[in-house]
């Protein structure tokens, strides 16, 4: 039901990409003869040419929106995302226009009205987006074409699952209710739910609440009851979804390997090898050429206020842990007291931490204390974006507790982070750090890389007065 769902709304979006296309093409047309934005030297041109290119955008720009998963659901899709993918979908198909064009020897086509195109086109196949997925959202929200769904395990599993599909209320599900054998969830409810039940009671709550859609959300270790409810909910003609403790699993994207016609499955294939790596690795460098160039003055300002405060070192370097496991010296403006570990153990930062100076406090409420790491990220030793690095003796401690905890060291640390851009800064959950870590690495792309800078930057003006970590 959910791919059902999500392919009315692929469709919708397929014909509003080729609609908006082709009216941005009249739009461009108008604009630049008969507007004319920009002065016409050479007379104007017949309209004929440029509506035979219509059916060619019809073709052209659909294939070239799918390879860029614009016509593919992922949960961290936001309009930001959207609209990056957008633009270079338009831009690559534009130049592939212009680039096909460049064999027509019938007619010359005007490159200011090609340009002009693909900037009307990027606005309209937006708002068209947009309006597509408002008007979803608005008839679902209120009540139109709903399906009940039972989720049954009211653990952390069951609860991530109804909170994904209360943010995605376009999809139309409305949730009735948990089943937990857990006696002290009997009676009571989560984050609004309520729990109608035990696993006993699957039959009687199906037919109670009109359930169309069971979604299984059981640990892993609960496997012999998934197989068991399973068998049972194939009898009530309702929909069967099983959703996998994958944070079990390494969270990470796996890929089918070949070995001479034996399939090998890979758990560790991530989207950033080859030459994605490479592409995350230029843009690094440059922003953080940018950045050093940017702060440089800011510099010798914070050394000044940092001696002045106590004379103690102006930077703090600390052994973290960062790409394959191994370890490196990350940089920073020092915040805290000289003497904040005296006896050289690793300690744990708390918010309103009172090692911190009164300038530390400052810089760790404007970041202006990672700056530094900008250094790191030249280096090779970090990245723009990242999971934050931790001190090897608290990764040594977190991966016995958590086993999928090396994961995150798969891919370079960051100067930020998913996990940070959602809150999930110093003294918070470990395993739901953990986990945004660990989506980050699956569903890297340099949009997702964009969006955790502006949002790093947007948040920084917004912090309260509280010290954070990093």
């Amino acid at each position: 039901m959910i791919a059902r769902r999500r392919q009315l709304q692929v469709v919708l979006q397929l014909v509003g990409d080729v609609l908006a296309t082709a009216v941005a093409m009249l739009l461009a047309y108008w604009l630049r003869f008969a507007v004319e934005i920009v002065p016409v030297t050479k007379g104007v041109p017949e309209l004929g040419p440029y509506l035979r290119l219509i059916p060619v955008t019809t073709i052209l720009w659909p294939v070239v929106f799918y390879f860029q998963g614009l016509y593919q659901r992922r949960r961290a899709r936001s309009r930001f995302d959207e609209s990056v993918r957008v633009v270079v979908g338009v831009a690559l198909a534009t130049a592939l226009l212009t680039a096909g064009l460049s064999f027509y020897r019938d007619f010359s086509y005007s490159r200011m009205v090609l340009g002009i195109f693909a900037v009307v086109d990027v606005i309209l196949v937006a708002l068209v987006r947009w309006a597509i997925a408002a008007a979803l959202k608005r008839i679902r929200r209120s009540g139109g074409n709903l399906q009940n769904v039972l989720v049954v395990g009211a653990g952390e599993l069951g609860r991530q699952v109804v909170e994904r599909l209360e943010e995605h209320r376009e999809y139309g599900f409305r949730v009735v209710g948990f089943l937990d054998d857990d006696p002290g969830k009997q009676q009571r409810e989560l984050d609004g739910v309520p729990v109608l039940g035990t696993t006993q009671d699957l039959e009687r709550v199906v037919r109670e609440r009109s359930v169309d859609q069971v979604l299984l959300a059981l640990p892993l270790s609960a496997h012999h009851k998934t197989v068991q409810l399973i068998r049972r909910a194939g009898q009530l003609l309702v929909e069967i979804k099983v959703v996998p403790d994958l944070l079990q699993y390494y969270v990470l994207r796996a890929g089918v390997e070949d070995l001479d016609g034996i399939p090998v499955i890979n758990l560790t294939q991530i989207p950033l090898e080859g030459f994605n790596r490479l592409v995350k690795r230029a843009m690094d460098i440059a922003g953080a050429l940018l950045g050093l160039a940017l702060t440089a003055p800011l510099f010798p300002v914070i050394a000044l206020l940092i001696r002045r405060e106590d004379g103690g070192p102006v930077f703090y370097s600390q052994v973290r842990m960062g790409l394959d496991g191994r370890s490196f010296r990350m940089y920073k403006f020092r915040s805290m007291r000289v003497d904040a570990e005296p006896d050289g153990e690793a300690q744990w930062t708390r918010n309103r931490d009172p090692r911190v100076t009164r300038i530390g406090a400052f810089l760790r409420r404007t970041n202006l204390d990672e700056l530094p790491q900008l250094f790191n990220i030249l280096k090779g030793d970090m990245s723009l974006v990242g999971p934050r690095p931790e001190r090897p003796e608290f990764v040594e401690r977190f991966r016995n507790r958590y086993p999928e905890y090396m994961a995150r060291h798969w891919v370079r640390a960051g100067l930020t982070g998913w996990a940070q851009v959602n809150g999930l800064r110093g003294d918070t959950s470990i395993r739901k750090r953990m986990a945004a870590d660990l989506y980050y690495i699956e569903n890297w792309s340099l949009a997702l890389d964009l969006r955790i800078i502006w949002l790093t930057v947007a948040s920084t003006w917004r912090r309260r007065r509280s010290p954070q970590t990093g």
